[in-house]
């Protein structure tokens, strides 16, 4: 388990670093900034698709939801705007 969530972590902070690099990015679209803001306010949300007064599975839903909306979002921007994120990523 403890593999699994050390992995989980490990694409979840690359993928948020590249996140970040391509909002900072001047050209970065508008729907990137909302679906960042949303994407926020359903992790820091009290309300969830599933409660997390669920023991384990209230929290894994967060878990997967979080992860998967961001690779989503930087899986549709532009190739320049992606590269760009993905080489400051490589060069921090």
């Amino acid at each position: 388990m403890w593999k699994r969530l050390s992995v989980l972590w490990l694409l979840v902070k690359g993928d948020a670093r590249r996140l970040w690099f391509a909002l900072r990015h001047p050209e970065a679209p508008r729907w990137l900034k909302v679906g960042t803001a949303l994407v926020l306010l359903y992790l820091l949300s009290p309300l969830d698709l599933i409660p997390d007064a669920l023991p384990i599975v209230g929290v894994v839903d967060d878990l997967v939801l979080v992860p998967a909306a961001i690779r989503w979002m930087l899986n549709r921007l532009p190739a320049h705007i992606r590269a760009a994120a993905d080489t400051r990523v490589a060069s921090n």
